[in-house]
């Protein structure tokens, strides 16, 4: 499976998209996956952790967010903003697959910015797949990829089916 970067190469990340959030607030990314309170949510790939913040505020305190990343200073930057944020409905997963979360579970999963880096990307759809709930959603951004690979890459497997695509998003449903 994979392995994570190094910590400079962590620190740096973290630096820059620092700013693509300054420049592009997430709350514009999340409004396509539709979050309401008391949903639970998988932030698969939380990286840097741009996106709890504002997606423990949607899920509210009825709900839970799920950070999960492979590198262990992105479980502990998602616990530092939940922690400066008071957000007691953060939880985090180190894992590089497997989310140990029970069968469909799970309300919205983000995949953004993290499907391009998988070695074994059809592992990981199978176990999203596993914790979404039947009417659960993926909601899927990667800008190192082509709509045509991000079409192929879901549907292709015959896990996932495209239910719309935004303007900074694509979501998919389970088949």
């Amino acid at each position: 499976m994979d392995k994570p970067k190094s910590g400079l190469y962590f620190k740096i990340t973290v630096a820059a998209f620092k700013l693509r959030d300054w420049l592009s607030p997430r709350i514009n990314v999340l409004k396509e996956a539709n979050i309401k309170p008391g949903f639970s949510v998988l932030d698969y790939g939380c990286g840097p952790g741009g996106y709890i913040r504002e997606t423990a505020k949607l899920v509210g305190e009825s709900g839970t967010l799920y950070a999960l990343d492979i590198h262990p200073l992105a479980v502990q930057r998602a616990l530092k903003i939940a922690a400066d944020n008071a957000l007691t409905n953060v939880k985090t997963i180190q894992s590089d697959c497997k989310t140990s979360l029970p069968d469909a579970a799970i309300d919205v999963v983000l995949l953004y910015d993290t499907f391009h880096l998988l070695s074994e990307p059809g592992k990981v759809l199978n176990e999203l797949r596993r914790i979404l709930k039947p009417n659960g959603i993926l909601s899927f951004s990667d800008h190192h990829m082509k709509e045509a690979a991000i079409l192929s890459s879901l549907t292709g497997t015959g896990l996932f089916k495209l239910s719309a695509k935004g303007k900074k998003t694509y979501t998919f449903i389970k088949t």
